[in-house]
């Protein structure tokens, strides 16, 4: 009886000693209230208790300035080390946006760890400090952003030109002169969200013509259309976070959205990424991730070696550098579109989801670098992986020579049914004005422009019954029977066939491609004869016939 009575007694003091370390660890150790106590600001020691920034319009009730006590509401004054220090000018002030708006991370927490998301659980961790400004794609759709290289003629242009004698953009410029004063224009970084004035080139030059002195006379000078376009085209994408605008013209430059959609524009072969600066950490595998178990790295990872990250991937490896590998993943970790109410919903934001316009340049280089350079690479020339489908050249000057733009145009608008060529136009993808400027950029890329061609489309008048005959014996080594494809392309496509006119057909088997498995027909071989052009016209009306007749 008394062994039980000491039990009890002693599992009731182990009890009161817990709930006793429990509360002197919550009223006193917490680190939050460590923090705080350090805090102080013009009154005096500020008062030690637990903070919160509450948005109910944007679902926020963040925890964070409990620690960070100077981004707080009315905090700014405090002082007391490294982490009470207030938030760095931004557009929008965090007192009323709260934290993981912007930062992602568990709001609600008070410990360092999980309020970072550093727990297993977690599906939102915060966001690398080197990838902060990431966390704008919550809100912001940066409109009209070039691929690599038009974005860094852009800016090119605007340094060349010498903008920053007057103008500030992101912290850049506006710098004093000898004998010419301090900044006198407008602050730029924030154009793309907030416009400009259109008509800033020639009150620019009526001013330095009536100028005497200073900057005005010595600083600018009259800017060619060319140039004015480059700058138009920089100033679009000047939205405060040029880091992040970086990021996406390297997305727009390696061909993502071929294969995936970003807000309802691209392919259908890869998952959709509008959200994929989402992706749960618990969901995925770091098996294969070297350093860190982070969707950081996992990104970098299935960026260099698709296959090894996620079983089963038919993505191909980027060609890129470490640094692009690192933008590209930068971008990829900023796809995290919420739902906004309507007096949170920035302009870009607005334009692009309500009024559909391009968060990509609309000219030939970008929208080829977006939706075609993934598979047939940034000069046209194709690509060959192992264990995927080889991707073929369409700058081949052989091809272009008599490819004529009806068939390069039909070809982006309609793709290749059965193959990875989608149709741009039917999914709505491209728009006609676009289809063209894809079309003039791979002509461009090639160098070649078409032969000309005064037949009709459909001239042949061969022998079916012997072109199959010919087809079977010398061509279906490659394009397999009934030309449904093979190592060669398939040729019983209606797409196509309606596309190509018979001239091309005609003289794509007569003259070859260079650089590919496909002979000159025309010209005799150690291993077959050559074929008459009787011959040839013979095997275009036999692929004419598996086309229904036409």
């Amino acid at each position: 009886m008394k062994k039980n009575k000491y039990l009890l007694l002693g599992c009731s003091l182990a009890s009161l000693a817990l709930l006793l370390g429990a509360a002197v660890e919550e009223n006193f150790l917490k680190e939050w209230r460590r923090i705080q106590a350090r805090g102080s600001n013009e009154e005096g020691a500020i008062p030690v208790q637990l903070r919160q920034v509450v948005n109910q319009q944007l679902g926020v009730a963040d925890r964070c300035v409990s620690c960070h006590v100077a981004m707080g509401p009315g905090e700014q004054a405090v002082q007391g080390g490294e982490i009470l220090v207030p938030h760095k000018a931004v557009v929008h002030d965090p007192a009323e946006y709260g934290c993981t708006v912007c930062h992602a991370g568990q709001g609600q927490a008070t410990e360092k760890a999980d309020a970072h998301g550093d727990v297993h659980f977690w599906p939102e961790p915060m966001l690398a400090k080197e990838m902060s400004y990431a966390g704008c794609g919550t809100c912001h759709s940066a409109l009209g952003v070039p691929g690599q290289e038009g974005l860094q003629s852009a800016t090119l242009a605007f340094e060349r030109l010498d903008c920053y004698a007057c103008h500030r953009v992101d912290g850049k410029g506006g710098t004093v002169r000898p004998d010419q004063g301090g900044m006198e224009g407008p602050d730029l970084s924030r154009t793309g969200l907030t416009a400009y004035d259109a008509g800033w080139h020639e009150k620019h030059v009526r001013k330095s013509a009536e100028a005497q002195a200073g900057a005005w006379k010595t600083a600018f000078r009259a800017v060619s259309e060319e140039d004015q376009a480059l700058l138009a085209m920089y100033l679009a994408t000047r939205v405060a976070a040029p880091q992040l605008v970086a990021a996406k013209a390297v997305f727009h430059s390696g061909g993502c959205l071929g294969c995936h959609k970003v807000s309802g524009v691209g392919g259908d072969d890869g998952p959709d990424l509008s959200r994929a600066g989402f992706k749960d950490p618990g969901q995925v595998s770091f098996e294969h991730v070297p350093g860190k178990g982070n969707m950081k790295n996992w990104m970098a990872e299935h960026f260099r070696a698709p296959a090894s990250v996620v079983v089963g991937s038919q993505m191909p490896p980027a060609a890129l550098s470490d640094n692009e590998i690192q933008q590209l993943t930068y971008y990829t970790l900023s796809l995290r579109r919420k739902e906004l109410r309507d007096q949170y919903l920035p302009k870009d934001r607005i334009r692009a989801v309500k009024f559909s316009e391009r968060e990509f340049a609309t000219d030939g280089g970008t929208l080829y670098g977006a939706f075609c350079a993934g598979c047939h690479g940034q000069d046209g020339r194709g690509r060959r992986l192992a264990g995927l489908v080889s991707f073929p050249s369409i700058t081949n000057p052989d091809f272009l020579a008599i490819a004529p733009e009806a068939l390069l145009a039909q070809t982006v608008e309609h793709g290749r049914p059965g193959r990875r060529m989608p149709g741009w136009l039917k999914s709505d993808a491209l728009r006609p004005e676009e289809v063209k400027a894809v079309v003039a950029h791979v002509r461009g890329l090639g160098g070649v422009t078409a032969e000309a061609d005064s037949k009709p489309a459909r001239w042949v008048a061969g022998d079916r019954n012997h072109g199959k005959r010919l087809f079977e014996s010398t061509c279906t080594g490659c394009h397999g029977a009934e030309g449904k494809g093979g190592e060669g392309p398939a040729l019983h496509n209606k797409v196509l066939l309606g596309a190509a006119t018979d001239t091309y057909l005609v003289e794509t088997v007569s003259r070859g491609r260079r650089g590919t498995a496909m002979a000159a027909f025309l010209e005799p071989s150690p291993v077959r004869p050559a074929l008459t052009k009787s011959d040839i016209e013979s095997v275009v009306a036999y692929l004419r016939s598996l086309e229904g007749g036409k």
